[in-house]
């Protein structure tokens, strides 16, 4: 009982509040809590009432959280306590008390692990991370990411480590590691194209590569990845991510010298902001607006707009948010002349950026500031300010990883192809079928009506009765294959999503044995938690033989097929050879087996060479056939 209470509980955590606007459905709810008995029941309702009220009316979500963990701790109901301190997370975040929010979601953790709930434990180290970002503790952001993907992946929940995967990718966006950023997102983008619920956060993924490509000064290939992300928000009626979208999207057109259209969008934005309230979305339009005033030279209407987007901002004051505003304070008064109050806001930023370790906040906050001190006559200082600039520039580099960028993009976006046309062809399979099968039916119709004329109709009548029971049962026996075809297709799935989890098992292991070399004092502390690994790494070498078993069902026998073909295959040339089955790049298969793309040509020219093929016959193709 207690687990079907734990699912229903993380049910809310993602259900839609649409129904918090319905004030029927409130008083309905809080009619039911006061007349019901103190029950694990009643926990549920409280949980239902903090959701259909925190996004209206966040004080009174408040009293229900703590109602929740009250009531939880008089019937001793444990993942009604655990559930009760998420939720006073999830208020203290709205309200942008971070400290609290804090202690609540580590409260979640403790809970969770001192309860054994799988189910709340990930998500506390997912919320936990998000903080640790914002507090710019970018090395334990990622730490609690990396756990928390481990967590949702043992609990086969791949919708949260989707999501889990591209939180992470902008962690590496503010640290200036567009590569690894970009990598992180696509893999995102890959497990929830699996995922047909949830659209939004496919959108999410692609509003975030946006903000990569803008970083990376690619603005035309931003407003696309921008415009995919609105068009799903917009269907969605989502107002806060509409608001957020078209204020990138007016930032962008601002930075293509589209002043118009740029003013046009983000007004729209702060529209929407205003009318609902959206404190983030209106001081980060107001901010983008400030640069349109600037540029006009309407440098007090700027610093207005400026000023409002400080106080909404400065609740954030770690935030890369209210580091954004400073710095645009800064240059708006370094314009207007007012020197002295202009080095001011940029040596916070610079001092901000520095400590957030904000590699691209750092590299503007330079170059505002030698700007600034340009304007001031301070020549030297922004000679210094010049030289720090080009180092952090050339520490982010967008040179020499733009090229391996864009494969990984084209190669993400072949694969979505390949499995578009497969999926077409699959269709058209199923059409040419249909219409085999009704061009028989009428065939077989045809026939029963001659036979029913020529012969008599009690005849006839037992054969179409006939007919009728056979195709039932045909049609009974083809759903029962196509039930256990999906089935090993989805088992399949998860052994490969496990394959990839091992790897995430020997970075770990790499990043224990770095901590060694460094810290050579800490080896017995860290030599217990890489047998500890080991151990547990060890209790699990039955994965390939499971995931061949489910590849062998899901294939026809691509095993036996192989070796009547080469009877010495090794277990390694067969396990490369499912790999290339299931259509996986040299480089994905590389971070499977944990080697470099070269080892993988190489042992790809080894198995052609074995199997006898000719130069132009293509491996994979060969193989696809088997």
């Amino acid at each position: 009982m207690k687990n079907v209470l734990k699912i229903i509980f993380v049910l809310f955590l993602v259900s839609n509040f649409t129904t918090a606007q319905n004030q029927k459905y409130i008083d309905s709810l809080k009619n039911e809590y006061n007349t019901m008995p103190d029950t694990y029941k009643k926990v549920q309702t409280s949980a239902r009432l903090f959701y259909a009220e925190i996004y209206t009316n966040p004080k009174k979500g408040a009293i229900h959280a703590k109602n929740c963990i009250d009531l939880s701790k008089k019937i001793k109901y444990e993942s009604g306590e655990t559930v009760g301190h998420f939720h006073l997370g999830v208020y203290y975040d709205l309200i942008h008390d971070i400290d609290s929010s804090e202690y609540h979601y580590n409260k979640t953790s403790e809970l969770a692990k001192k309860y054994n709930d799988s189910v709340m434990l990930p998500k506390a180290l997912s919320v936990l991370a998000g903080i640790a970002l914002e507090k710019g503790d970018f090395n334990k952001a990622i730490d609690l990411r990396n756990k928390s993907s481990k967590k949702f992946i043992k609990n086969k929940d791949y919708l949260s480590y989707g999501v889990n995967i591209g939180n992470k990718a902008i962690i590496y966006t503010e640290k200036g590691d567009y590569k690894t950023a970009i990598n992180e997102s696509l893999l995102a983008l890959r497990v929830l194209d699996t995922i047909p619920r949830e659209t939004y956060r496919k959108a999410d993924i692609n509003s975030q590569i946006g903000d990569i490509e803008i970083r990376r000064q690619n603005y035309n290939e931003a407003l696309k990845y921008y415009n995919e992300a609105l068009k799903v928000y917009l269907e969605l009626n989502d107002n806060i991510y509409v608001s957020n979208s078209y204020m990138n999207i007016g930032d962008t057109y601002i930075k293509l010298n589209n002043k118009i259209k740029g003013k046009e969008f983000l007004e729209k934005g702060l529209k929407i902001s205003r009318t609902y309230n959206i404190k983030d979305n209106i001081y980060k339009s107001l901010t983008a607006l400030s640069i349109l005033y600037s540029d006009e030279k309407k440098f007090d209407k700027a610093l207005s707009y400026l000023k409002e987007s400080e106080e909404l901002s400065k609740t954030e004051s770690n935030s890369t948010d209210y580091l954004y505003v400073i710095t645009e304070t800064g240059i708006v008064l370094s314009k207007k002349g007012n020197h002295n109050k202009a080095l001011e806001y940029l040596n916070l930023a610079v001092k901000k950026a520095d400590s957030l370790d904000s590699k691209y906040q750092l590299k503007t906050a330079y170059s505002a500031r030698a700007d600034a001190q340009e304007r001031a006559g301070f020549l030297k200082n922004a000679l210094k300010d010049i030289k720090s600039f080009i180092s952090v520039s050339d520490e982010i580099d967008h040179t020499t990883i733009s090229k391996e960028i864009e494969e990984l993009k084209t190669i993400y976006k072949t694969e979505k192809k390949e499995t578009e046309i497969a999926l077409q062809e699959a269709e058209i399979k199923t059409l040419n079928t249909k219409a085999k099968n009704d061009k028989l039916t009428k065939t077989l119709y045809g026939i029963g009506m001659f036979s029913f004329i020529v012969i008599a109709g009690l005849i006839y009548f037992g054969f179409k009765q006939r007919i009728k029971k056979n195709q039932i049962e045909r049609e009974k026996q083809e759903a029962i294959y196509k039930q256990e075809i999906e089935f090993k297709k989805k088992e399949l799935a998860t052994q490969t999503l496990h394959l990839v989890q091992k790897n995430t098992f020997i970075q770990e292991l790499k990043d224990n044995l770095v901590k060694i070399k460094q810290s050579p004092e800490l080896f017995k502390v860290q030599f217990r938690r890489l047998v500890m690994l080991l151990k547990k790494e060890s209790a699990e070498d039955k994965d390939w033989e499971v995931f061949k078993s489910y590849f062998s069902e899901v294939h026809n026998n691509f095993d036996h097929k192989l070796k009547a073909i080469y009877k010495d295959i090794s277990e390694k040339e067969m396990r490369l050879a499912s790999f290339l089955r299931m259509n996986l790049s040299t480089k994905e298969i590389a971070s499977m087996l944990n080697v470099l793309p070269e080892s993988v040509l190489k042992s790809k020219y080894r198995l052609k060479k074995k199997l006898k093929l000719e130069k132009k016959v293509d491996l994979n193709q060969f193989l696809s056939t088997l």
